[in-house]
């Protein structure tokens, strides 16, 4: 049954932040100010690989209203940072290795002070030649970026033998895949307010997503123990990953603890395109050979990653890029290898779908390909070749087995959509179009790991408590970034309490409150919520029955929570104790906390997931062939993540990550030069409006787990990014029958004006 408000019922709420948002009325961390603060700036580096031979800060420092300009000396702790490996210098002190790389900072009593200050530093650089192709990184003889060279990770898998697998195919197909830098493109650029407490502790007011990791990393910056600082990082406007790791933090924080006064940061959008993450473009190497049958037989890939001057997830990235390169398919012989390089192009990093989209869309395009050499159905070649609910995950290694590949095939394969194929002859305009439109429908099948996988530190939890003014309080250390977590946590709430949206406060992004419930990210908080409440429901429920049995002198089996408090169990269900009074008559502090890690693969390799969700995502798109523009009229995507927590918000994650895939098939690049950025700006890097993503647009949950399944809700924040491109790709291929292996799609390679379709042009 197709998702929308009418199937939904009561469980389609708006949420709780929706009008706030809407009216304009939130107010996001990089709004807020304090009397007498000052206004920080970061000047970055003038050249994308140069050796620093001198800073020259004294004009800037004799500057009146400048309150401080520090450089590398004033790091009082670790001069690097990263989620990962801290190899990015807070302060650059003997190279620059790209244009967004920090030199020096300065706060001073005005933004434009503080720019002007910026310009009277004189920084002496020694220009290098820049490594701006993954590839010449990887020669002999190229410059070493770093004192253990340019590979920062290299990961493959093998099974069988390939060069025997290739032997007697009946077909091969080898194609080179390449896709694009992509931004974030987040509303709200990095930015934040850092404020010197009176007890000598920090405040932070910055959007992350992960507050505890960026406590944790600030520490070692600035050489203090974590409990002086304070993160404080919600609500929040956009981050896609982008703000998991830091950005603007470091020198907020120094800053205000140099000057003792509260610092303000925020970056501009031309500073964050020059300084924040961006989708690592990748070259996907493969080929692919299947008997006289249709299977396939062996699978050759090789990956490469311009992961940029640093590491920050550059190896996790390559390591899901390498799974999903596999992905949801069976093979008799399989060899993948892949490396991530530093370049000194821009930074690489977290982005929605972490390596996913680069891979899938390789990994699509070669089955179409194949289907199509092979004269078989393209939806009937992935059901040849797919995954069983019975297999092993994409290393061999042990998974939560479900059925979310077959059914998501199987409602794809039966949507009215996928029907309509048939009927669009290759090549043919649809009747009610000028001959210059071609239309066309492609599919793709995706498999997509949650959490971080093995190997790698993944805590959750989670505390409920009733507060001494009444209210019932959630608390989890995950942040509110736009993606809905506050109201699928008062959905949760209110269906595994009964407790009304008034009894209870979500309490998320403030470190001095809330457990380690690990990072926002990798589709991973929804589940995590979910398993944490199912942890939680009954000690607490337990507990709140046990003290109000105590105050009305009543068995605690007669008595039941609900609605605004403690209810009889039986008959009408009288409220007989306001959550208010029994917080009033407790002496002890009525709480329940849980902490444990994301469930993994057993299994030693590193990456490794146990949990999948499953989509199946078929598009309808018109390519105009005298203008060579691409448009998706209908969309269909199939999701199997088990239980729709929220209705509005899952309908709304895989509507949001299909505009995101949009761009990333058809406009978005940010493109380099040498090093440097050509794109700057909103004005040369076009992002899909709501004008683009006009048409149809079902979704279709698959909800289904099997029996006992403890795993509950797989979060969907990825799931509808992954599939988009490759089936647009496909789409453009059965209009027009050019094959598209590079994003985003060329519209020149789709311009086909004959001499008839110039005729009817002008006959029109």
């Amino acid at each position: 049954m197709a998702l929308n408000r009418e199937t939904s019922g009561g469980r389609w709420r708006i949420r709780p932040d929706g009008p706030a948002k809407v009216t304009g009325a939130l107010t996001y961390l990089t709004d807020m100010s304090m009397s007498g603060m000052l206004h920080g700036r970061v000047l970055r580096s003038s050249h994308p690989y140069a050796r620093i031979k001198s800073i020259d800060t004294s004009e800037a420092e004799a500057l009146e209203g400048v309150h401080a300009v520090l450089t590398w000396r004033d790091v009082p702790g670790l001069n690097g940072y990263g989620i990962a490996v801290q190899d990015q210098p807070v302060l650059c002190r003997d190279y620059v290795r790209y244009v967004g790389d920090a030199v020096a900072t300065v706060a001073a009593d005005t933004p434009e002070l503080a720019d002007y200050a910026l310009s009277l530093i004189e920084v002496d650089y020694d220009a290098l030649a820049p490594v701006d192709d993954p590839e010449a990184a990887l020669a002999d003889g190229a410059p070493k970026l770093h004192p253990h060279g340019n590979v920062l990770h290299r990961a493959g898998y093998e099974r069988g033998n390939i060069a025997d697998g290739f032997e007697g195919c009946a077909h091969i197909v080898e194609e080179t895949y390449i896709t694009p830098r992509q931004m974030h493109a987040y509303m709200e650029t990095e930015g934040g307010l850092f404020v010197p407490e009176p007890d000598g502790r920090l405040t932070v007011y910055a959007p992350t997503q992960h507050g505890l990791m960026d406590r944790l990393q600030l520490s070692r910056i600035l050489d203090r123990p974590q409990a002086s600082i304070r993160i404080v990082s919600s609500p929040i406007g956009g981050s896609f990953g982008g703000k998991d790791e830091l950005n603007i933090q470091p020198y907020g924080a120094l800053l205000a603890l140099h000057t003792g006064r509260p610092v303000k940061i925020h970056n501009s959008r031309w500073e964050s395109v020059r300084a924040g993450l961006k989708r690592h473009p990748m070259k996907i190497r493969m080929k692919t050979g299947i008997d006289a049958d249709g299977r396939i037989m062996a699978h050759d890939v090789n990956i490469i990653a311009d992961t940029g001057p640093y590491a920050t997830l550059g190896a996790e990235v390559l390591n899901f890029a390498v799974e999903h390169v596999i992905g949801p398919y069976r093979y008799e012989h399989l060899y993948v290898s892949g490396v991530s390089v530093h370049t000194n192009n821009g930074m690489s990093g977290e982005f929605r779908g972490f390596g996913g989209n680069q891979a899938i869309f390789a990994l699509e395009g070669q089955m179409d390909r194949l289907a199509y050499k092979a004269g078989i159905d393209p939806w009937e070649f992935r059901q040849r070749n797919r995954r069983r609910a019975e297999d092993p995950g994409p290393f061999g290694h042990p998974i939560a087995q479900t059925n979310g590949a077959e059914q998501v095939w199987r409602t794809l394969a039966e949507s009215a959509l996928y029907a309509r194929r048939e009927r669009l002859a290759y090549a043919a305009s649809a009747p009610s179009s000028p001959p210059w439109i071609r239309k066309g429908i492609g599919a793709a099948f995706v498999m997509h790991g949650a959490g971080l996988g093995f190997g790698i530190p993944d805590p959750a939890g989670g505390r409920l408590r009733l507060a001494a003014d009444g209210k019932i309080e959630a608390l989890f250390g995950y942040e509110e970034f736009g993606q809905g977590l506050i109201a699928t946590l008062e959905l949760m709430l209110i269906e595994e309490f009964g407790f009304a949206p008034d009894d209870f406060r979500i309490v998320i992004g403030d470190t001095d409150r809330v457990p380690d419930s690990g990072s926002t990210t990798a589709s991973r908080a929804t589940s995590m919520m979910w398993q944490s409440l199912q942890r939680m429901r009954d000690p607490f429920r337990s507990a709140l029955l046990k003290a109000a049995a105590a105050q009305l002198d009543r068995p605690a089996e007669e008595l039941a929570i609900g609605e605004g408090g403690v209810r009889e169990k039986s008959g009408e269900k009288r409220l007989l104790l306001a959550y208010q009074n029994l917080a009033a008559g407790s002496s002890e502090e009525i709480a329940v906390e849980t902490n444990f890690i994301f469930p993994a693969s057993d299994t030693k390799r590193i990456g490794a997931h146990l949990l999948y969700t499953y989509a199946a995502v078929a598009v309808e798109a018109e390519v105009n062939t005298l203008t060579g523009r691409v448009r998706v009229t209908d969309q269909f995507h199939a999701v199997a993540a088990g239980p729709v927590m929220n209705p509005q918000g899952y309908l709304g994650q895989i509507e949001g990550g299909s505009s995101m895939a949009l761009g990333y098939a058809l406009t978005e690049e940010a493109i380099m030069d040498e090093g440097r950025y050509v794109t700057r700006n909103f004005d040369t890097y076009l992002i899909p409006t709501i004008a683009d993503s006009r048409g149809g647009f079902e979704v279709v949950p698959i909800e289904e787990l099997p029996e006992g399944d403890p795993h509950g809700p797989r979060g969907v924040g990825e799931i509808g990014s992954v599939g988009l491109a490759p089936a647009i790709a496909e789409a453009v291929f059965q209009a027009v029958g050019t094959r598209i292996s590079r994003l985003p799609i060329d519209p020149s390679e789709l311009q086909k004006p004959t001499d008839a379709l110039r005729k009817a042009v002008k006959d029109r």
